[in-house]
């Protein structure tokens, strides 16, 4: 039974998510190794249905990777080169007759359509790291959390997507106040420093990082955030120890 339909889906678009978590004082990423030789990872991604909205693809993605629903998702930068494609993955499959990819219902033409040039929304996601069941994609033969300092070569430019989701994560952390959805409901300060020194790859000095923190009404802001959510309580308490 054919399971790809590539008419179902926006020509040379498709959506790539970066999924942040942590653990153990260590800002991770969430990759995939594609089922086929070569040692070929990949960032979690997808096509855009024609009838799909395009956060809606990305939130597809992330939900069929992690089980999640509410997670906090921000589109980042669009990846667009002109010599952006998967002809080195997909390219040269017809010609190997690859049986994992007949197996699975994949076609000559559905090769020569995987190995277009594609434009690529990037999105950047947060999450609970101890919230999320990584599942497998159709082609992935794992999945795995990898410290964002120890990647491996990614297919394409999916290293450089990851970079950029960093550095836009540095950019919105205090003016959004994003970084706590990467931590427990409850945590401390001292969590907090830890988080931002492995998000900023440095460490901070305390009295210094306390002072910033406080300077920026985190309490008060996550007071207004979080209005009506009873849950959020100890939280609250517990970022004043």
């Amino acid at each position: 039974m054919k399971k790809f339909q590539p008419q179902n889906f926006i020509a040379q678009l498709s959506v790539d998510c970066v999924i942040f978590g942590y653990k153990d004082k260590k800002l991770k990423v969430l990759i995939s190794k594609i089922v086929f030789g070569n040692d070929f990872w990949s960032l979690p991604g997808g096509f855009i249905l024609k009838n799909e909205g395009i956060d809606d693809a990305a939130k597809r993605v992330l939900q069929e990777r992690t089980s999640l629903t509410d997670i906090f998702l921000e589109q980042f930068h669009v990846f667009g080169n002109t010599d952006r494609s998967n002809n080195d993955l997909f390219g040269k499959m017809p010609e190997t007759n690859d049986e994992t990819f007949t197996e699975k219902g994949f076609s000559k033409n559905d090769f020569e359509w995987l190995s277009n040039r594609f434009v690529s929304i990037g999105y950047y996601a947060l999450v609970d790291i101890d919230k999320v069941k990584p599942k497998k994609g159709e082609l992935d033969e794992c999945v795995e959390w990898v410290e964002i300092s120890e990647l491996p070569k990614l297919i394409m430019d999916h290293n450089l997507i990851a970079q950029k989701a960093l550095l836009a994560l540095r950019q919105n952390l205090d003016q959004k106040l994003i970084g706590f959805n990467l931590l427990p409901d409850t945590f401390t300060m001292r969590e907090v420093q830890e988080l931002y020194e492995a998000i900023y790859d440095k460490p901070f000095a305390r009295n210094n990082f306390q002072k910033k923190i406080l300077d920026l009404n985190v309490l008060e802001r996550l007071e207004k955030k979080f209005t009506g959510a009873a849950n959020k309580a100890p939280y609250l308490y517990r970022f004043l120890k």
